[in-house]
């Protein structure tokens, strides 16, 4: 009997031809599966790809095991997860240390950050994990770091205002993409076997001589495309907005809670993808109420406060959803 593959099929098997990694190998492979017809015809292409996940599978387990073992490796925790890269003495460890409660080294010689170091930054309600890197320049360095950078949800790439900052800039991207990672940039389509990642530039040390021009001439050649912000990591300066920046790269939104004849719980918001239903936001709390949803109220994005919306409702930041089951 013949397996009738849907175009979709070979768009995945292309893709998996193309693939280098065994992450990016199991995800072509669950796509194969998924739109392959099951019938008899496919019986033993079905087992060969569950063979082939399952080995892929094993791969990926042994890398995750050896970026673990070497120290680089940072479990996601908070609303999002930030890396913070650039050139030696950008300031990313002062940074660090200016918004989070982590205690990194910080000195003026080079490389004193040798392991990615975690540290959580507070935005209003909410927890937003930065990670410091260790500088980019050396191809050991970036093959290690290679899986940390892309289990990011933002790149931060650091440089420092009182030097010429582009080729700071095109250094960062340069290893970034060597470890296939690509700037995610609106109308720009994304490179097949790349991991595209929003990328944020921040301008620090903008208290020291010639950081003013540097920081137009930084702005002249990326505003277009890419969030700017400018701090002195030393100084204090800019830190609010520097958080703001992140937040707004997250692209995501803050929905609060509350249940039927009870007052809104403002102390631990919903963290959701921007875009997101109130379906969406019910199923983030548990399956079940997906499944059980009837309707909910909101005050915030309805027409009035208190609105009844349906499951398809788009809901917005601030917004305080009533579900209904």
């Amino acid at each position: 009997m013949p397996a009738n593959l849907p175009p979709q099929y070979f768009e995945a098997e292309k893709r998996f031809r193309a693939a280098r990694d065994p992450e990016e190998k199991i995800a072509a492979l669950e796509t194969m599966l998924a739109v392959m017809p099951k019938h008899k015809g496919t019986d033993r292409l079905h087992g060969d790809l569950r063979r082939k996940i399952a080995k892929f599978s094993q791969e990926a387990e042994r890398k995750l095991a050896t970026a673990r073992s070497t120290g680089f490796y940072i479990r996601r925790e908070g609303a999002g997860q930030i890396m913070l890269v650039g050139p030696a003495n950008a300031g990313k460890s002062q940074l660090l240390a200016a918004v989070t409660e982590a205690l990194p080294e910080i000195a003026e010689y080079p490389f004193t950050t040798q392991t990615p170091i975690p540290g959580m930054m507070k935005y209003a309600d909410i927890q937003i994990q930065l990670v410091d890197t260790p500088p980019l320049g050396h191809k050991d360095v970036r093959v290690l770091l290679a899986n940390t950078l892309r289990n990011a949800d933002v790149i931060a790439i650091v440089v420092d205002l009182s030097l010429e900052p582009v080729s700071q800039v095109e250094a960062s991207l340069q290893g970034l993409s060597e470890a296939r990672i690509e700037p995610l940039i609106e109308g720009v389509p994304e490179v097949p076997g790349t991991y595209p990642r929003k990328v944020l530039i921040v301008g620090n040390k903008n208290d020291l001589a010639g950081a003013g021009r540097n920081w137009q001439r930084l702005h002249s050649q990326y505003a277009h495309i890419f969030p700017l912000v400018s701090i002195s990591a030393r100084e204090g300066t800019g830190l609010e907005e520097f958080r703001q920046a992140i937040y707004r790269a997250l692209q995501i939104i803050r929905v609060y809670t509350k249940s039927p004849g009870a007052k809104a719980d403002l102390s631990d918001p919903l963290i959701l993808e921007q875009g997101s239903t109130v379906e969406e936001a019910a199923e983030s709390l548990h399956k079940d109420f997906r499944q059980n949803l009837k309707y909910a109220v909101v005050w915030g994005s309805g027409k009035y406060d208190g609105q009844r919306v349906s499951k398809a409702h788009v809901l917005q930041e601030g917004d305080i959803v009533e579900f209904h089951i």
